[in-house]
């Protein structure tokens, strides 16, 4: 049995690493991967921390795709690899003409929860633009959905089963560039990278729009390092990279920004 009480006194999403600690402990006890449902980027990441240095259990998040946000996470014991395979996860194609009625990613979602299905048991959408979109769920929800995701918005939608080699997985742009600054402050760093004013960047950092390694950062004057992730909600995403000092003692940092 892992140490519960002292594992959750690390945990920001206590909920989520209560539940996780439950699926590692079965997989101690059964010898056999236990898996949960989709989580959020925040609350993988918080596994991460809590998890990291346990001798006694290895996981492993996968989405369906490389690139996934929301992740389904297995664990095992460290004596068993851990393989993709392990994961179960099934991609389900939501079709219909929306040429005339566009939908979001918000519609889709809103239509898959309208069912009545939880959101745990939803992963990423993948908006199709007039075609539709693409779906990653739990398995055992596909004949459900099949069943009883008819619309979204005014328009009528078949929905079925497709292998996960068949979906459409527009890879990101990306977007090199260095700057150079006084500080290594999150506003400052953000602002360059995003091409935003450095008090707008302030605002939406203290507005809750900003996270760093997918944890929630409300202070412009956080410091950031090399290795971090900025994500800015509608602005995709900062990977902070080298950073050198200068002769004038400011801070070069190179950037790769991601939309």
């Amino acid at each position: 049995m892992l140490p519960r009480e002292t594992l959750l006194k690390r945990a920001t999403h206590r909920e989520t690493i209560a539940r996780a600690i439950d699926l590692a402990d079965q997989s101690l006890k059964t010898w056999e991967p236990a898996v949960s449902d989709f989580l959020s980027p925040p609350e993988i990441a918080d596994i991460q921390t809590v998890f990291s240095g346990l001798a006694e259990v290895v996981f492993m998040p996968w989405g369906g795709y490389p690139q996934a946000e929301r992740q389904r996470v297995a664990f095992a014991r460290s004596e068993l690899p851990l393989i993709t395979d392990a994961i179960e996860v099934a991609a389900l194609e939501i079709a219909g003409n929306f040429l005339f009625d566009p939908a979001t990613h918000r519609d889709f979602l809103g239509a898959l929860l309208g069912t009545g299905l939880v959101r745990d048991k939803v992963g990423d959408l993948l908006v199709q633009g007039e075609r539709g979109a693409q779906a990653l769920v739990a398995p055992e929800v596909v004949e459900f959905l099949e069943l009883n995701l008819t619309q979204v918005r005014s328009v009528p939608v078949k929905t079925r089963a497709i292998p996960l080699s068949e979906l459409k997985v527009r890879e990101p742009k990306r977007k090199e560039m260095t700057t150079v600054e006084a500080s290594l402050r999150l506003d400052a760093i953000a602002s360059a990278g995003f091409g935003i004013s450095r008090s707008k960047m302030a605002e939406a950092i203290s507005g809750g729009d900003v996270r760093v390694n997918w944890k929630d950062i409300t202070s412009p004057s956080h410091l950031l390092k090399s290795g971090d992730l900025v994500v800015l909600a509608g602005k995709g995403r900062l990977s902070i990279g080298e950073i050198a000092t200068t002769k004038k003692d400011r801070y070069r940092v190179q950037l790769t920004r991601f939309v």
